[in-house]
């Protein structure tokens, strides 16, 4: 019998991961263990910025209008998803980087003269490692605000679950969830997006399966083939 997916990233990225996990055949259900909440962020000049980064599409949506003012500035951006996100915003150069934050900054091309990077980004945020002749000033752009698993959801610890989970600051909350629930992590597998995340969730459980790219469609397609 096929076990279930129990998908916990936020909106608007929940219902997109439960429609793609049930067109590839998941039993999938969505609860969002976190809300995005925009924060007022301090906007440098932008003549003093050659280019952002962005980590996630949560910048863009989360950014507010400060961001208008650079649409003229390249993007430098992780994964197909917050690629698409700046384009559809407005920002005409857009880089499509692959791995993590730090493989897309390492990815840039060397610079004759100094690259001033303005990283959009969570509260909760990966440290970066600086190229040479390259600087980073960061924005805190939005959080993540954590919300409880209803009761009705324990049992699904009995029909084989396994938890998508997106981030380290998801990952952290499901555990604190689990043990608010009682569940038996035993009983439960992880999808993870990245070691990073993996670490976070902590240990017991029946199995953590680390995703072989960041990406959402990586890591439906190993829950499908763990949960098959």
């Amino acid at each position: 019998m096929m076990g279930y997916v129990l998908v916990v990233r936020p909106e608007p990225g929940l219902s997109a991961t439960v429609a793609a996990a049930n067109a590839m055949g998941l039993n999938a259900i969505g609860y969002p263990l976190s809300e995005i909440c925009a924060l007022g962020w301090e906007c440098p000049d932008p003549v003093t910025i050659d280019a952002l980064l962005i980590g996630s599409a949560n910048a863009i949506r989360h950014g507010g209008a400060a961001l208008n003012r650079f649409k003229d500035k390249p993007v430098y951006a992780v994964g197909e998803t917050t690629a698409e996100i700046a384009l559809a915003a407005g920002f005409a150069d857009v880089v499509n980087g692959t791995g993590g934050l730090q493989s897309v900054l390492d990815a840039i091309p060397a610079q004759a003269t100094p690259l001033r990077l303005l990283r959009i980004a969570g509260a909760d945020h990966v440290s970066l490692i600086q190229p040479e002749n390259v600087t980073i000033q960061t924005a805190i752009a939005y959080e993540s605000a954590c919300l409880e698993l209803p009761e009705p959801l324990r049992p699904l610890q009995d029909f084989g679950l396994t938890v998508m989970l997106h981030s380290a600051a998801a990952a952290q909350q499901f555990a604190r969830e689990s043990s608010r629930l009682a569940l038996d992590r035993s009983r439960i597998a992880l999808a993870v997006i990245g070691p990073r995340v993996a670490d976070a969730a902590g240990e017991g459980w029946r199995a953590i399966h680390v995703s072989p790219q960041p990406s959402d469609r990586a890591m439906l397609e190993m829950a499908r083939d763990v949960c098959i």
